[in-house]
């Protein structure tokens, strides 16, 4: 199974956007103006706490789009109900588990997607010893 493309507003935060890249089908969603509120439908103030954390991190990283504030609230839905069954003293079953990893992954909020997406302003450090293929005159 082939992996998945990088979304192109990622390549341009982590500086590797090149035209050779793109994707002729990609849609560039827009951006959410400002930190958006839960949604109503969240089931327990677990999520609801999980919400008003993540919203401002990926607003402010410009990781957050019109159409993922729908996915954001199903990452704090499940994150809720396995924090409910760890305070009812049970244990998340493994899909469950791997399905909010899976969401985690998608906004990078793990340690291995966080490598993958440069804070935003950051530049890649240039290497002073190339020489971009020019000889320096003697």
């Amino acid at each position: 199974m082939a992996r998945p493309r990088k979304p192109h507003n990622l390549h341009v935060i982590s500086g590797t956007d090149q035209p050779c890249r793109r994707d002729a089908a990609s849609v560039d969603l827009p951006l959410v103006a400002a930190v958006p509120s839960p949604p109503s439908w969240l089931p327990n103030a677990h999520a609801v706490k999980e919400f008003e954390r993540l919203a401002p991190i990926l607003h402010a990283n410009k990781l957050l789009t019109e159409a993922g504030v729908s996915a954001l609230g199903q990452l704090c839905a499940l994150h809720g109900k396995v924090v409910q069954l760890y305070a009812a003293g049970e244990a998340p079953h493994a899909s469950m588990v791997a399905q909010l990893r899976g969401l985690l992954n998608d906004f990078g909020l793990t340690p291995v997607a966080q490598g993958k997406v440069k804070p935003l302003g950051e530049k890649e450090k240039s290497n002073r010893f190339a020489s971009n293929g020019r000889k320096r005159n003697a």
